[in-house]
């Protein structure tokens, strides 16, 4: 942390905040409430996660925090900076990694990111030689310099991601920042993530994929309707939604029932059935002991079992219980934007 972003540090305490946010869309037949009060803290050299479904007002969220909406209500600041009042400062401090790679389907990767490092009023070789660094990172060495609309979904999307880095930000937006990737890319994706944390940045993303804020997130904050419901660690969030539990698919659709019998004696709690995937699940208050008890029972009761486990709540279950359904995997918001656009928006070459 150097410069004005030490001197924001200790005169806003967050590296990211806002307050009582709102943005509402309007046409002549409808109006969208997408954010509606949202607060929101981060701190320095952490990361936060922001999960939610299909349309909570997570793109909305980042979008005002990057400068790229004005909020109807409401303050946010960046870096200590007002994301309204000093939108163009702030610029030069965060990158933003969209929804979807907005880079320049005639150019070639190198001359994308060399553009992208100019628009961050980097000098050209300076840009050249950052360019050449992260076509290296992102594993697009072998494509630099062939056009980018040759390029694959998967490479367009980690040369989006480079862009996004192109200027050394020490704050950084990602919305959804693994879309597209296949699972080897995603890996290897969070492990740059990992890095530029221990690097000290600092980053807040938006993820379609449960198992990523798990993976990299030290707070997760979930929204829905444009407000922050629930906000902790992933450990903290699951346990809202109960300890352990057991989990048995019996053999026999007809067992069901003399099935839950069992585990709600065994156990004493409610037993929920699901009579299509033949699934009974009941907290687990012993753990592994109340596990071997009940494949005893169910033995001796001749009920066979297909499939039996002892399991922790999901980030799936919390989403579940917080928002009455489960996670979705496709974002409904507008549409995200490239790091290049903060910079461009603010500055010229």
């Amino acid at each position: 942390m150097k410069g004005g972003l030490e001197i924001a540090a200790v005169a806003n305490g967050h590296a990211i905040s806002a307050e009582g946010l709102v943005k509402v869309y309007r046409s002549r037949k409808s109006e969208v409430r997408a954010l509606d009060g949202l607060d929101l803290a981060v701190d320095y050299g952490t990361v936060l996660g922001l999960l939610g479904p299909n349309g909570a007002g997570k793109t909305t969220a980042v979008r005002i925090l990057t400068t790229l909406l004005r909020p109807d209500a409401g303050r946010a600041s960046v870096a200590g900076l007002d994301v309204v009042r000093d939108a163009q400062a702030l610029r030069c401090q965060i990158g933003l990694s969209g929804q979807y790679a907005a880079v320049d389907d005639n150019l070639t990767g190198r001359e994308n990111l060399w553009l992208f490092g100019r628009l961050y009023q980097l000098p050209s070789s300076d840009a050249r030689m950052r360019a050449d660094d992260l076509l290296e990172r992102f594993e697009l060495s072998d494509a630099a310099d062939r056009t980018v609309k040759t390029y694959s979904g998967g490479m367009r999307r980690r040369l989006d991601l480079a862009s996004a880095l192109i200027g050394r930000p020490r704050l950084l937006f990602l919305d959804e920042p693994t879309t597209g990737l296949d699972p080897r890319s995603r890996l290897g994706m969070w492990d740059v993530i990992r890095g530029l944390v221990r690097e000290g940045v600092t980053l807040l993303l938006t993820t379609q994929y449960l198992e990523e804020a798990d993976e990299l997130a030290d707070t997760i904050a979930v929204v829905d309707h444009g407000r922050i419901i629930a906000r902790g660690t992933a450990d903290e969030l699951k346990s809202q939604v109960g300890g352990e539990r057991i989990e048995v698919v019996v053999h026999d659709p007809g067992a069901m029932t003399r099935a839950g019998e069992l585990l709600s004696g065994d156990h004493g709690g409610d037993v929920n059935m699901d009579q299509h995937t033949r699934r009974l699940t009941v907290p687990a208050h012993r753990g592994v002991d109340g596990l071997v008890q009940v494949v005893r029972d169910f033995d001796g009761a001749g009920i066979k079992i297909d499939d039996i486990a002892l399991r922790r709540p999901t980030l799936d279950d919390v989403f579940l219980s917080l928002t009455g359904h489960a996670v979705e995997r496709a974002e409904a918001e507008e549409d995200g934007t490239s790091a290049a656009a903060p910079a461009a928006a603010g500055r010229t070459t």
